[in-house]
């Protein structure tokens, strides 16, 4: 039988037959090659190893932590209640886990990445509200901009597109603001409850833990190991923590959540609605192409250059999330969909393929929703703003630097990061994009050999619709909302 057939069954390997732990994770990816739309079962087409429950953890930490921001950012708008938050962030728990991480991108199609939450999008739900918007027009409309872009196959034509220095400008920018971000929120929480030196011991021990990690090249321990120790060293400090959310299932029923008086308390959406969120869904599916861009990108470089076939195929991710968009939606779920960095970032530092960890998410995902207790956990502040720190943003920096490895590259990076500096990633991406393939930055070379319609006709529209629904929402600076 010729390795182009064997199954990964007949390719595997015990650990023991390698001489290093590294040297077996790789020819794990290397062996498998997932096919599209198919069944896939653990042991007969991709394994499960320790190595996975990493990334799993790291994913249901992080989504409870979004999915918690953005319930609360709902529902600050329309006046719930934070039971309300509590139960439909349980409720999407169990959608993702259930419906999504296991049936999706564990079996079904390997090659797509979980949909997680989609996190830029959280300061906007106030506009959305003040618009008249409607959270499951919302929903139905990011899901059907999302399945026109990859049904046409545009989200990879625009990865593809986009080059080395603007990738790794986008995730040095990425990263950077991510940090400042989430040490500030820290400083913010422990100088709010009059401990303002638990942030200082927190984020020194996990400098310390991070290096040392970094140092013996096991970088993929960084998000349990640090946020235990984050957790330890709050509490040995004498930050006060304690389990409030008990055992139980969310309301299971649509009819609940989309109730007049019940769940959302906005009864059913209307055709004003849908007309009202159009902007803000144009945005949201504007936004997913770097962000899923940065997913793929860790994926190529962490893994070995013949794992071809364990690579997210971004077109098929873009119909996950919209997919699961939709449904979520439908279902009065109040999350909005985005390729699962949490889980990815992660995956792909340990040299892991999606399908694995993707099983195990799922199960901790349930676990959380029903045991209650694990949310306050992962809520607490020590242990999710270092979770995301060492979990995201400080890979996403550390790989955005290993992609500018030139004059050339640098010029392209650093005209990115300005222009996302200047209104945000989404116009600095479209505006570097265009630039670099004009030639007006970066590799003329490459520019010469690129077809007119990747030169300059995709690229063109590609910035004049992001900064089209930037206008129409006012974040353009200066100027006022054309909605």
């Amino acid at each position: 039988m010729s390795t182009q057939t064997a199954s990964y069954q007949d390719r595997h390997k015990p650990a023991s037959a390698f001489e290093t732990r590294q040297s077996y994770l790789e020819n794990e990816l290397t062996i498998m090659n997932f096919r599209r739309w198919r069944l896939h079962l653990p042991f007969r087409d991709f394994g499960i190893e320790f190595e996975d429950l990493i990334p799993a953890l790291a994913a249901t930490i992080g989504k409870v932590v979004m999915v918690t921001a953005m319930a609360a950012a709902f529902a600050s708008q329309f006046g719930l209640s934070p039971e309300f938050i509590a139960e439909n962030v349980r409720y999407e728990l169990l959608i993702a886990g259930v419906l999504f991480a296991v049936i999706f991108s564990a079996l079904l199609n390997p090659n797509t990445n979980l949909a997680g939450t989609h996190g830029p999008m959280i300061p906007l739900i106030p506009l959305v509200a003040a618009a008249g918007g409607h959270p499951l027009a919302l929903g139905i409309m990011v899901g059907v901009f999302g399945l026109l872009l990859s049904w046409s196959k545009g989200g990879s034509r625009l990865v593809t597109m986009t080059g080395e220095g603007v990738k790794g400008g986008l995730l040095i920018y990425l990263g950077a603001i991510g940090l400042v971000g989430q040490i500030t929120k820290l400083e913010a929480w422990s100088s709010g409850i009059g401990m303002g030196y638990v942030s200082f011991g927190v984020i020194f021990a996990t400098v310390v833990i991070y290096a040392y990690l970094a140092r013996v090249q096991m970088r993929w321990l960084a998000i349990p190991l640090c946020s235990f120790l984050a957790g330890v060293v709050a509490w040995a400090m004498g930050t006060p923590f304690e389990f409030v959310t008990e055992p139980g299932l969310p309301p299971m029923s649509p009819l609940f959540w989309w109730g007049e008086n019940t769940g959302w308390q906005l009864g059913w959406p209307e055709l004003s609605h849908f007309v009202a969120v159009i902007p803000f869904a144009i945005l949201a599916v504007a936004m997913w192409s770097p962000d899923f861009l940065g997913h793929r990108v860790f994926q190529e470089l962490n893994y070995p250059k013949k794992a071809k076939g364990v690579l997210m195929n971004v077109d098929d991710t873009m119909t996950v999330c919209s997919i699961r968009q939709i449904v979520g939606s439908l279902l009065g779920g109040g999350n909005l969909a985005s390729s699962w960095g949490t889980y990815m970032i992660p995956a792909a530092i340990a040299k892991r393929p999606i399908p694995g960890g993707a099983l195990l998410t799922g199960v901790m995902c349930v676990l959380a929703a029903v045991l209650g207790y694990p949310m306050d956990l992962a809520m607490w502040e020590p242990v999710l703003r270092v979770a995301l720190l060492v979990g995201v943003f400080l890979p996403l920096l550390e790989a955005g630097m290993q992609m500018v490895r030139d004059n050339q590259s640098a010029q392209s990076a650093g005209v990115c990061m300005f222009s996302c500096a200047f209104v945000n990633p989404v116009f600095g991406w479209a505006l570097t994009m265009l630039l670099d393939n004009l030639g007006l930055i970066g590799d003329k070379e490459r520019s010469a050999k690129l077809s007119t319609a990747d030169r300059l006709v995709i690229p063109l529209i590609a910035f004049v619709v992001c900064v089209g629904a930037l206008a129409l929402v006012g974040q353009l600076p200066g100027i006022p909302a054309l909605l």
